[in-house]
């Protein structure tokens, strides 16, 4: 029982919370690059919120159903089809035995999950059920034999808007730099990104004449290389760097990165720590409150 990969899309790959534990080991977080999405998915499908599922960017895959599925789309607004009918996501559906599912592309954003009921069905490697490869063609995803509720969620939609401010705390080497080269321009997200960092473009930031040695960096540490250009690391960035830090993302605006994609305006807002803690844990707390609520009203609708 298994769905069947007949495109794989773009960066499609089994992803889960992540391995939080890995990192003393030189090994990245990795996990769902936008976790809010990945966690609502799982939830308006009736699943833990750490349940494996495919996220994929910017063009989805195309996969067939090997037994009834009962499946959710959630995240960016892409297109998608099953067996030639559109479906929308955010509202869950049965792949039936036999049906294909065709995703598209989308216009706004740049991730989103395919979750199934019960979740993808993967041997854990470092406590995670999340891969390290794309998809290929012909790769099996196995699941169970399910079927899904209809269920929709409208207050659950993300808004994407082309021009992105990402809040920012100062980095360690901050003051190498002028701050009003910093905060006072716009970046543009560039085609060679992905989900080892966000390579941004603008006019070149002035270089300090001082070297680093590397030193621990994690998911939001905005460097700057040495031709005065940004680079903000993903959940599959490195462990250590040697660039210098001019801010860290605040984890609040964590997932918001896992949703730029190439050409889009970014923006970096300074908050105050107080600020960033306040924002951090009301979103925790919304999250986890909705979570909640779609996994109670799931088992309702038994």
């Amino acid at each position: 029982m298994s769905l069947i990969v007949l495109e794989p899309g773009i960066e499609a790959r089994l992803v889960d919370l992540g391995r939080p534990r890995s990192r003393r080991f030189g090994v990245p977080v990795g996990g769902a690059a936008d976790r809010r999405s990945f966690v609502l998915g799982n939830s308006l499908i009736g699943n833990s919120p750490d349940a494996p599922a495919l996220e994929f960017a910017l063009k989805g895959p195309r996969v067939r159903a090997e037994c009834d599925v009962g499946c959710v789309l959630f995240g960016a607004p892409f297109e998608a089809h099953r067996d030639g009918y559109p479906i929308a996501v955010g509202r869950t559906f049965t792949l039936k035995r036999g049906e294909e599912l065709r995703v598209g592309g989308t216009n706004h954003g740049a991730r989103a999950y395919l979750c199934v009921r019960g979740g993808f069905d993967v041997t854990p490697v470092l406590g995670s059920r999340s891969a390290l490869e794309p998809l290929k063609k012909n790769d099996v995803l196995p699941c169970h034999a399910s079927a899904a509720p209809a269920r929709y969620c409208p207050d659950l939609a993300a808004s994407f808007d082309d021009a992105a401010e990402l809040g920012v705390l100062p980095g360690l080497q901050a003051d190498w730099f002028d701050e009003v080269e910093v905060y006072d321009r716009d970046f543009t997200v560039t085609p060679s990104s992905n989900r080892m960092g966000l390579r941004l473009s603008s006019e070149p930031l002035t270089m300090p004449e001082r070297e680093m040695i590397s030193e621990p960096v994690c998911p939001g540490s905005v460097q700057v290389t040495r031709d005065g250009q940004c680079i903000v690391l993903g959940v599959d960035g490195q462990t250590i760097g040697g660039y210098p830090k001019i801010a860290q993302v605040i984890q609040a605006d964590l997932d918001a990165l896992g949703q730029l994609r190439p050409g889009q305006s970014v923006r970096f807002v300074k908050v105050t720590m107080d600020g960033a803690i306040r924002r951090d844990r009301a979103a925790q707390v919304e999250l986890r409150e909705w979570a909640l609520r779609l996994s109670a009203s799931f088992d309702e609708t038994k």
